[in-house]
């Protein structure tokens, strides 16, 4: 599977130094970063010339993006104001060239940004890029602050260049304050923090700019990003004639504990609309029913009987499960057995209080899918919310080695991790998800489309796209993300499956 690489900081500054040792002088690294950005915001964000462009310049590398930037927004006949309130002798020495490059042509330097009502047309981030983050501890204070509060609140397209300031590059953290951009402009390679956790919000537009970079041994990349390109790799082949319900496999939920039967009933109700052939649901609530009037199509059993199907491709363990003593006695059935397994909710819940369930997970030879979300995390890896939040890439790492398992992080840019350590970052959804029971509606899809025949790491990958792809058209369609519910996904993601296999074939 092959897709946009995604690196971390360490990678793109390996990256950046063998460029640096290749590149004629001039142009440098910084002169071309500059010049593609430029043109980027002439012909894409601006469309026009003769236009009032302010640029904020911090004090490193990124603020020698901006005036290189600036200069050829000026040559080309806009009025810029730049504003940087740094010591250019103690700059680094490309971006000192850079500063030296915009005076010579006549640029002027402001110390602050201007007061009164200036019309800005586009205001260009170049204060801090991918050197702020976790490893410097160093949140954005003082004038930098004031700056980036200024122009939050301006009203005016914004273009990042490499990252929004305040932004971690690996994380996706704010380090005190952060731009919030219309655009943000990015070098070389795609970073991790564009994506995940605050990425989405502050990032607006993604724009990557290779810089024509051409390494004879370039880093390995170790992450990429789920788009639609890698979702239609992954489709599974349109229906022959000659089929039958046994071909699209079978499913078994199993769930459903006393006042919580709703979540193993969405979760069959996803795996069933998404095309598993048959689907069954092991209900464990005292007074379960026994049959689902709105969804007759799906065979309601006794939990003892989901482990007498043959054959069944893919067990979902989790939606509704609870955490009482019959739950745990099913979970440590099913982490025994040799179906593939989708792990959700409590099932991640009770792995997490008995270690003894944690090592039957970790010695399993048939695949398991982990489905947490940032506090189920926590609780696997016996630390708190705060510190999966702030280093997502590396929780997902850790959980998908520590139990020898297929891994989706959820929440903003989720992260899919294999056990061999490959991640990948999920495009596509919206806060409109943040409502109950989407996580049993996404079990259901991975488990429907590991019973039509794909590979558990293929289904997790297109079942998350496709998740949050719905959710994209679902806002679409209501102009909003307020009251879509769980249930309002499963129509359509079903439509959209469809619709791209059909566009695919």
């Amino acid at each position: 599977m092959t897709s946009n690489p995604v690196y971390l900081t360490s990678e793109i500054r390996e990256i950046e130094h063998q460029a640096a040792t290749m590149l004629p002088k001039p142009p440098r690294l910084m002169e071309k970063a500059g010049l593609a950005a430029a043109q980027i915001i002439r012909d894409q964000l601006l469309r026009k010339s003769n236009r009032c462009i302010l640029v904020l310049a911090g004090p490193g590398n990124n603020g020698g993006d901006a005036f290189v930037a600036a200069r050829y927004l000026k040559e080309w006949g806009n009025a810029v104001t730049v504003v940087f309130s740094g010591d250019s002798q103690h700059a680094p020495q490309d971006a000192k060239h850079a500063i030296q490059s915009w005076l010579h042509i006549g640029g002027e330097i402001s110390v602050d940004i201007p007061n009164g009502d200036k019309n800005w047309d586009m205001i260009v981030d170049g204060l801090f890029g991918i050197g702020l983050d976790q490893s410097q501890n160093r949140p954005i204070a003082g004038k930098y602050r004031e700056w980036i509060e200024t122009v939050n609140q301006m009203h005016v397209p914004i273009a990042a260049l490499d990252i929004p300031s305040g932004l971690g590059s690996d994380d996706g953290c704010i380090y005190g304050i952060a731009i919030h951009a219309t655009a943000t402009i990015t070098f070389i390679g795609y970073k991790a923090g564009l994506f995940t956790n605050y990425g989405p919000e502050c990032c607006g537009t993604v724009v990557l700019c290779g810089l024509d970079i051409r390494l004879p041994a370039p880093p390995e990349p170790r992450a990429w990003l789920i788009n639609e390109t890698l979702a239609y790799a992954l489709l599974p082949p349109p229906r022959f004639a000659n089929s039958h319900k046994g071909s699209f496999g079978n499913v078994a939920i199993l769930g459903g504990s006393t006042g919580m039967v709703g979540a193993a009933l969405l979760a069959g109700r996803s795996a069933l609309h998404l095309g598993a052939g048959r689907v069954y649901l092991g209900l464990l609530a005292d007074n379960a029913p026994a049959v689902d009037f709105s969804q007759p199509e799906l065979m309601l059993r006794a939990p003892s009987e989901i482990f007498t199907l043959k054959p069944l491709n893919c067990l979902v363990i989790g939606p509704g499960l609870g955490q009482s003593a019959v739950a745990l006695s099913w979970l440590e059935v099913a982490l025994i057995s040799e179906y593939p397994l989708v792990l959700d909710a409590d099932a991640l819940n009770l792995i997490a209080q008995h270690s003894y369930l944690a090592k039957k997970l970790s010695q399993r030879k048939t695949p398991a899918i982990l489905t947490p979300h940032p506090a189920e995390a926590a609780r696997l890896l016996k630390t708190d919310t705060a510190a999966v939040q702030h280093n997502r890439m590396n929780a997902a790492l850790q959980l998908a080695q520590q139990f020898n398992s297929y891994v989706i992080l959820k929440g903003a840019g989720s992260i899919c991790c294999f056990p061999d350590g490959k991640r990948y970052l999920n495009t596509s959804g919206n806060p409109a998800l943040s409502t109950a029971g989407t996580g049993d509606v996404l079990a259901g899809i991975i488990g429907a489309l590991i019973a039509q025949g794909l590979k558990p790491d293929q289904a997790l990958l297109l079942a998350v796209y496709l998740h949050g792809a719905a959710a994209d058209r679902w806002v679409q369609q209501y102009r909003g993300m307020v009251g879509m519910a769980a249930a309002d996904i499963i129509d359509v993601a079903r439509l959209l499956l469809n619709e791209w296999i059909y566009a695919a074939n």
